[in-house]
């Protein structure tokens, strides 16, 4: 093993010895992703516990702030971008609302329909929070030169593809 072997190379090296009939090539790189994704996953956990809110706010609130000025959308269009059932949205929306970071309006272009608007304590939250959060994604990848950062971008895109399709 060399001094640039991770806990990943240990075990596909002890596999190939006890399986020498098998391409172990795929846990090489999934297996890596996995690991890297549950460190995102602390990072993550870490920059919203910082900013006082929960990973599902993050998802709604940042949906809005994305949406540019006015920072508003329908529910269905919150739905489309979180992937959570209407009654879930429902919840959250309400849940929002009650933390002030949110608000219902009605819908100018539809009487019957609501939109949902961004207020200013839910933007600074949000801000907060992708700040936060852009800096600690930056200290994961730190060991990667920015051609290297692209590089991955590009293949892990590559990858995602065929799954988004």
């Amino acid at each position: 093993m060399s001094r640039d072997s991770d806990e990943v190379d240990r075990i596909v090296d002890a596999w190939v010895r006890q399986r020498p009939d098998l391409d172990f090539s795929p846990l090489e790189v999934l297996s890596r992703v996995a690991r890297l994704s549950r460190h995102l996953d602390i990072a993550r956990k870490e920059a919203f516990r910082r900013s006082d809110i929960e990973s599902w706010e993050w998802d709604v609130l940042s949906a809005l702030r994305r949406a540019g000025e006015p920072y508003q959308l329908s529910p269905k269009q919150l739905l489309q971008q979180t992937l959570v059932s209407s009654g879930t949205m429902t919840n959250r929306i309400d849940r929002l609302v009650a933390r002030r970071f949110v608000r219902r309006e009605a819908d100018p272009g539809d009487g019957r329909s609501i939109l949902v608007t961004l207020t200013d304590d839910g933007r600074v939250r949000v801000d907060a929070a992708i700040t936060r959060l852009v800096d600690a994604e930056a200290l994961l990848l730190e060991g990667l030169s920015r051609g290297d950062r692209e590089r991955l971008a590009t293949l892990l895109r590559k990858l995602s593809l065929g799954f988004d399709a």
